[in-house]
């Protein structure tokens, strides 16, 4: 016989007084300078809340948040009253923290093209990202010459922008390969494209445009770069020697730490006691997940 599966949420949302809201850790002084809370503030300000929070209700009327502390302390300093809730079923924050799915820079520059092609200024999109203008037009440039398949390979890693810039220094076939050797390093850093870049043979590098022509390449930038590369093989051979023997002792303590964070009341009782510790297990568990 077919378990039947039970819904995490309510079916319908709920309007909830940010009174009744209760928080499950503080938010610290240095999380509302840093850059995600501008981002947030930023973009409630101007589109107001995207993503409703999640609470589980309590005795009394009150709402127990699972996720979405920023958000909320956001709307507070906003000066509103009240905020739109997901309502689940159960009172776990874990898989909240845990289930996210970080933007890649060549992911986050799809979403800008798709928005400014919807007709949403260029001015509008700056306010309710916490960018400033002239970011949102060389994003728009950022895959300008770039293959489709080196595109592919790097759609969903977190490539530094001047990296995925370097690429238009060479044509269409080292630029695969090029991705492809960012992938199996895990180094996606300016320093390291410019370092295949400059190890491309000259058939295989663009030529500048009129007017563009970079300076000469000092002795000096060869040997910083060559250095560059012998201490990425040196780390990358280090890796692969202790790899396999991590993965099992990783695997291990993931899931020991999973297990403890998948049961509410051990949740629920960190985040009311010792919200530092519930913190760090997270962060762990995060930090080693070997999912993807």
């Amino acid at each position: 016989m077919t378990k039947k599966v039970r819904a995490a949420f309510e079916m319908q949302p709920v309007t909830v007084l940010l009174d009744d809201v209760l928080q499950t850790r503080p938010l610290d002084a240095a999380a509302k300078v840093s850059t995600k809370y501008k981002t947030v503030e930023a973009s409630v300000r101007e589109v107001g809340i995207i993503e409703p929070l999640v609470v589980h209700p309590q005795k009394g009327g009150k709402y127990l948040l699972l996720d979405g502390h920023v958000r909320l302390q956001v709307l507070r300093d906003l000066g509103r009253t009240e905020v739109l809730c997901l309502v689940s079923t159960d009172d776990e924050a874990y898989t909240y923290n845990h289930k996210v799915n970080r933007l890649a820079p060549i992911q986050a520059n799809r979403m800008i093209m798709k928005t400014l092609d919807a007709g949403v200024g260029v001015e509008r999109l700056a306010r309710a990202l916490n960018l400033n203008v002239t970011t949102i037009r060389q994003n728009k440039n950022l895959l300008k010459d770039v293959c489709p398949e080196a595109i592919e390979i790097l759609k969903d890693k977190q490539v530094h922008q001047a990296a995925l810039r370097a690429l238009r220094k060479v044509k269409a076939a080292r630029q695969i390969e090029m991705a492809e050797l960012m992938v199996s390093s895990g180094t996606y850093t300016k320093a390291y494209a410019e370092a295949l870049v400059m190890m491309t043979s000259p058939d295989q590098v663009v030529e500048q445009e009129p007017g563009k022509k970079e300076g000469a390449s000092r002795p000096e930038d060869f040997a910083r770069m060559e250095n560059e590369i012998k201490s990425l093989e040196k780390d990358f051979a280090v890796l692969d020697e202790s790899y396999g023997r991590n993965v099992v002792d990783l695997t291990l303590a993931r899931g020991y730490l999973k297990k403890l964070l998948d049961n509410g009341k051990v949740v629920r009782f960190l985040a009311q006691r010792h919200p530092e510790i519930l913190a760090e297990f997270q962060r762990i568990v995060e930090a080693v997940s070997l999912e993807g």
